[in-house]
């Protein structure tokens, strides 16, 4: 849900080679936390004799707000103070048209003759294609054309999405990613338990690859926005839409004041449904950290997410953490001081709001954007041979 304080790195008019100035800084103002210590030698340089160029490709972009851009940006933002060069391919540089059934998500146009134009412009030592999309499909296509090597990711569980809105079978949509990811270097996914289950689908050259937390950013608040409402206040923060389970959350019998932050295509009907709980809207930087740290538990009710950053913003705010037992919050929740999942969530709730605030933040800052953009460095593999080699 965090905007304003990260640093996207745009591709933008690319007409030389690794020319910096081609790149477009949006959102300036970085992060305060996860910098590098002045006697921090550890080497991410894979060998490179000069700073390594890397290009990202991912259909979700700024102005969207997600876990996806969210770590795009940070992971961005941590490859360039290491040195390297990072360019960023986004939905924004090309005509678009709105996602069937999510309007604010826009899909690149017509993406393959230009991806080809920005990446041979580029001419990027290491390729990231973080999602599965128009911008992804086109650039798997074109690399696969020239023999040019690239990582990918999995970050969103796209099956169970659109079988929540669409008559199509599960296996009939894991037939395309297993296409798509298997001439890739890497497959990185966040969590031990969506590794097996993609294994489990066919999907076997993953990597694991840890999300982190701004821990200058999101941190306990002197201020309480949810002062004047009924105790104990429950808060959601994220997207609203099917996926996300919040029926599951919002029917709960419980006392106290729900509160959920964010937007989506299932908000208006959700608004109808449940009048009595506060729908605040998105909130970005500090405003968004204070949202977390008023809540007295942070509940997810989502069972398709496959980590759930929100959980670690939630901890390092200080706020416990409520949510089914299912991939994400396994994974995030390791320590029964800072989380409770259980099947009943009205239970989870219950038992939640027993815990202990500095235990969800010290377990919190462990948690390092530094770490998961060293281990997205070592994964990336060497494009030089191949834009070096003759005609």
């Amino acid at each position: 849900m965090r905007e304003g304080r990260c640093e996207v790195l745009k591709c933008s008019s690319l007409t030389s080679k690794r020319t910096s100035s081609a790149r477009m800084l949006k959102s300036v103002t970085e992060p305060q936390a996860e910098r590098p210590s002045s006697g921090d030698s550890t080497d991410v340089s894979g060998g490179w004799e000069s700073p390594r160029t890397i290009a990202i490709v991912s259909d979700a972009g700024y102005p969207q707000v997600n876990g996806v851009v969210r770590t795009l940006q940070m992971v961005s933002v941590q490859l360039t103070r290491f040195g390297q060069e990072v360019t960023m391919i986004t939905p924004d540089q090309f005509r678009t048209i709105s996602c069937p059934t999510y309007p604010e998500i826009r899909l690149a146009l017509n993406a393959w003759p230009r991806m080809g134009k920005l990446l041979r412009d580029l001419q990027p030592d290491s390729i990231f294609i973080a999602t599965e999309g128009p911008l992804g499909l086109a650039a798997r296509l074109y690399c696969r054309a020239k023999g040019l090597r690239f990582t990918t990711s999995y970050s969103t569980r796209f099956p169970e999405y659109i079988r929540l809105r669409l008559p199509i079978p599960e296996n009939w949509s894991y037939k395309f990613f297993r296409w798509f990811h298997s001439a890739s270097d890497a497959v990185m996914v966040p969590t031990n338990s969506l590794r097996s289950n993609l294994e489990s689908k066919g999907i076997r050259n993953t990597a694991l690859w840890s999300l982190g937390v701004d821990t200058g950013l999101f941190k306990p608040s002197r201020t309480n926005c949810f002062s004047t409402l009924p105790r104990p206040v429950l808060i959601y923060v994220g997207r609203i839409a099917v996926e996300k389970n919040l029926e599951a959350f919002l029917s709960l019998p419980v006392g106290g004041t729900k509160v959920v932050v964010g937007d989506g295509p299932a908000r208006a009907q959700l608004e109808n449904m449940f009048p009595e709980v506060k729908f605040v809207g998105e909130k970005h930087g500090e405003e968004l950290s204070d949202h977390y740290a008023a809540g007295d538990v942070f509940v997810f009710p989502s069972k398709t997410d496959t980590f759930g950053l929100v959980l670690l913003e939630a901890l390092a705010c200080g706020t416990p953490v409520a949510a089914f037992p299912v991939t994400g919050p396994l994974d995030v929740i390791t320590d029964s001081k800072v989380g409770v999942l259980d099947e009943d969530l009205e239970q989870a709730v219950t038992q939640a709001l027993t815990l202990k605030r500095e235990d969800c933040r010290a377990f919190a800052l462990k948690a390092s954007w530094e770490s998961c953009a060293r281990v997205l460095s070592h994964n990336l593999g060497s494009n030089r041979g191949v834009w070096n080699a003759p005609p």
